[in-house]
Order: C-alpha cells, then structure tokens, then sequence
C-alpha cells in the first residue's frame, strides 16, 4: 500500500458497497441538502475507547461526519460508555484481529497506554491507514524516529493528538514573535502540576484478582510482563516506565509545543535532570527504577534557529514546582493557567511571552510596560473543540500530500520531533537513578551530570549507560519493523 492515493482508496468507497457494515452508498441530491451521503464519510477504527480515547472518538464520528466502523479496546467495560454510542461498529479485544478484517477501514484512532502507541500505529500504516495518536506519540526516542520515517514511507495522513498545537492562541504567539515584538528569545520556562497520579511508589507485589473479561496479555503488548494490578489499569499506568512515561511524558507535548512551534526548535543538543527523592530511613533515599518519580526538574539546550538567533535554554518543572515570577510580570498577574498550576514564559530581549495549558490566553509584557493580550475564549476566536481532530479527518479524505494535509499542525514529521525532544527529559531523568554500589547501602550516580546528545543518530556521546533509554526490548512475539 505504499503507492496509496486518495482516489484507489475514495474511489473504492464511493463505487462499492460496504455490506460488512451496513452501509449503502447513496447520491447526495436524493438526501437533501446538508446531508454527508456515506459515500463522503471516512471508516474510522478506534481503537482504545476508554477514558481519553472516548473524546477521540467521538470528536472524529462528529455527529455523523464520519462513519465508527469498528472499536477496539482490552477492555470492553471501560470502553463500554463508547460502544453503547456506536452498536453496529465491529468489536474487538485484540488490535492484530481488527487489523486482520480492516479492508473497508480508511483511518484509525489510537489512544491506548503509551507504550502500545508504536507497535498499533505502524501495523496501521502499514496496512494503508491513516492515523490519528494521543500524544506523547510514542513511548521512547527509537519509536518515534521510526513512526516518522514510516509516515513518509507509506505516505500515510497523520496527527498527533496535542489538540493546543490547532489553536488559534499558538497562531497568535507564531504572529507575535514573527514580528519580532520580544526579539530572541534565550530562556524558556515549563511546567505542569502533573503527576495527579500515584509515582515515586513501590511496585505491587500482591495479586488482585483481575476485572471480568479484561484481556491482560494484549494490555501488556510488548512491554515486560507484569500481574494485573489496579495500579496499573486503567489510568495509573502513566505513572510506570513499562507503561508510561510520567508527568513530562503526559503534559510535554502539550506545553512544550508552543515554544517549539513559536521558536522553530529541532533536536536538542544537551540535557540534564534532578529529580525528587524519596526517604523512608534517615540518609537512604528509596530506588524506585520502575516508578517514575514525584517530582522532577529537566534543562534542555537547543541551538539557534532560522527563527530565532540565539541559544536556547529550556527548563521543564513538574511535580507542583514551577517557575519564579519574572520581575516584568506583574506580581498579582497569573502566570500560565490562571491558577499557575501549568504554563510556558518565553524571555525575549524586549519582552516575555506566556501562555496556559494548549496556548490558551496568551499575553506579551513589553519591556515599556505595555501588556498585549488574546483572549481565545469567546466564539469569534475559540477553535472548535474537535478543530484538530476534524482538520485530519478532511485532510484524510484529500490525501497525502495534498494541501489539507500539509496544513496539519501536528503531523508526524512535526509531532515526531517534538516527541523526541520532550522524551530526551526522560532518557536523562531515567539516567539520573542509574546506580553503581560502591560500599554497604553506599552508592555512586554517575547519570547525574550534563548529558550531549547527537541528535541525528540517536545517541548519548558522553555517557553511554543513558544510551539504554533511547529504545526499549520488546517482549517476546513483538517487534517494531518497518
């Protein structure tokens, strides 16, 4: 299917009836005006349609925009709430037996745990089907690189789901900086109040019995083999490096977007971390490696731009730490989100921009004093609510390639980038815990320095132990191959 063109694949839907689904193709002008005829209508897989994966679906189905064909979730009683919306979609437990019966589908959405992203997402492309993947976009560095470069190979339409990245408030921070109203900007500060999740925690060691009908082994996929756990499924797996990838993992490609997109940023060149401590005993710090930590503090350098001429230092805070208040922003003025909790300030020579959570509300302080503001909540400048989602549903009826497409705000060749960056934050929080015993109950932490990276091949230059981060071992029976 690496030759797939709008018009093999629209031409079959429009020309063919799709009797595995019920549907019969019917001319427009019989149904009246307004009326999509299924024929205009995108089969879409969901697959994961619990928790987040319930709004993606139905923010791509859009009252009827586009056809749900087919769901697929481990778990039919989290996804129950979606399947009861949708009876006539084929259901399955396991990925693999969809993809095994998905002729007639076009695209698929993909919102399950972190570290099935990959594995789903290329056996779609490689079936020809466009995709549409919750942020982060993938699990490790590796994976990311691969879904890129498999995009372009398959000529696939593609979005990750950082629904901030279709906002009319990041095109307004793009507007403002093009501009050159804060100048270069040299400093860049993130964070989140993330994790609202358990982390820093002891792995389960007990064994609850498991929910009726859920199918464990497809949950797992290829991550190590854990027992079923409620720590685990169905939400708190964020917080386990088998699963997740922590708060930086969840939120990044949400906040990191917007000075990424704004300032025009590639592969970081160096990286270093601290992360919170935990202590049960006086003087001995518990090692959690299977936990993602409470807390964590991650600087991240990336050169100069096209876009912007200087050197560039940003700063990623989680776990309820955030910034300081710059001296240019009022004392009584929100910073971010209008309670702080989450937030970018980009430090410019003339001025600071901000913004909250998926560049909502974003504002300039001028160096003379003048505030700029943009207010994206009333409805002449807010963005649909499923705006991203439905910008790839159109752009997957055009085809790849086509000017829809290239409009993506988060396609792979974007998201992939970004994903990379905001997992390299992990990689050195990770390393940051990698220990060698030196004495009884004594250890040394050689991960903890600054780490360089060559980002075109992947690799940690000065510390090679950080290097086992870049990319994960599948289980047996799963692989990653292009």
């Amino acid at each position: 299917m690496s030759d797939k063109t709008t018009n093999s694949r629209r031409t079959f839907i429009k020309n063919t009836a799709l009797t595995s689904f019920g549907i019969s193709i019917i001319p427009r002008h019989v149904m009246g005006q307004g009326f999509i005829p299924p024929s205009d209508k995108l089969n879409i897989a969901v697959i994961g349609a619990g928790g987040k994966g319930y709004s993606d679906g139905m923010n791509v189905w859009n009252n009827g925009a586009s056809n749900i064909a087919a769901i697929c979730d481990v778990d039919w009683n989290s996804a129950g709430r979606f399947i009861e919306k949708f009876p006539k979609a084929v259901k399955y437990k396991d990925f693999r037996r969809l993809f095994d019966n998905a002729r007639d589908i076009d695209a698929v959405t993909i919102s399950t745990p972190d570290h099935n992203h990959a594995v789903i997402t290329l056996a779609a492309m490689k079936l020809g089907k466009d995709v549409y993947v919750q942020k982060p976009l993938t699990h490790n560095i590796y994976e990311a690189r691969t879904l890129t470069e498999a995009a372009r190979k398959y000529k696939i339409v593609t979005q990750m789901g950082n629904q901030g990245a279709s906002s009319k408030g990041v095109k307004k921070m793009i507007e403002w900086f093009d501009s050159g109203i804060i100048g270069a900007v040299d400093t860049v500060h993130v964070w989140t109040n993330r994790p609202v999740w358990p982390q820093g925690i002891e792995t389960p060691t007990d064994t609850p019995p498991m929910p009726e009908g859920l199918a464990w082994d497809t949950w797992i996929g290829p991550a190590q083999w854990v027992d079923y756990h409620p720590l685990y499924h169905p939400f708190k797996w964020r917080g386990w490096w088998n699963f997740g990838t922590g708060a930086l993992g969840d939120m990044g490609c949400h906040l990191i977007d917007p000075p990424f997109r704004v300032l025009g940023l590639g592969y970081p060149t160096e990286v270093e971390s601290s992360v919170g401590a935990i202590f049960k005993q006086d003087w001995v710090p518990e090692y959690l490696p299977e936990s993602c930590p409470p807390s964590s503090r991650t600087q991240l350098k990336f050169p100069a731009t096209a876009k912007n001429s200087k050197e560039i230092t940003l700063t990623w805070s989680d776990g309820g730490i955030r910034p300081f208040h710059p001296d240019l922003i009022p004392a009584d003025h929100p910073i971010g989100d209008d309670n702080s909790t989450n937030g970018v300030i980009m430090i410019g020579e003339k001025g600071i921009m901000t913004c909250g959570t998926y560049a909502r509300n974003p504002k300039v302080y001028l160096n003379n004093g003048e505030l700029l503001t943009y207010d994206d909540s009333p409805e002449e400048n807010a963005l649909p609510e499923n705006g991203h989602h439905m910008a790839w549903v159109e752009a997957c009826k055009e085809g790849y390639g086509k000017p829809k497409h290239q409009a993506l705000t988060s396609s792979f060749d974007y998201a992939g980038p970004l994903t990379e960056s905001v997992l390299m934050g992990n990689l050195a929080i990770r390393s940051y815990n990698v220990r060698n015993e030196v004495a009884s109950n004594r250890f040394e932490y050689p991960g903890r320095k600054k780490l360089l990276w060559d980002g075109e091949n992947m690799k940690i230059t000065n510390f090679d132990p950080a290097n086992q981060f870049v990319k994960r071992e599948y289980r047996e029976g799963w692989s990653l191959n292009m």
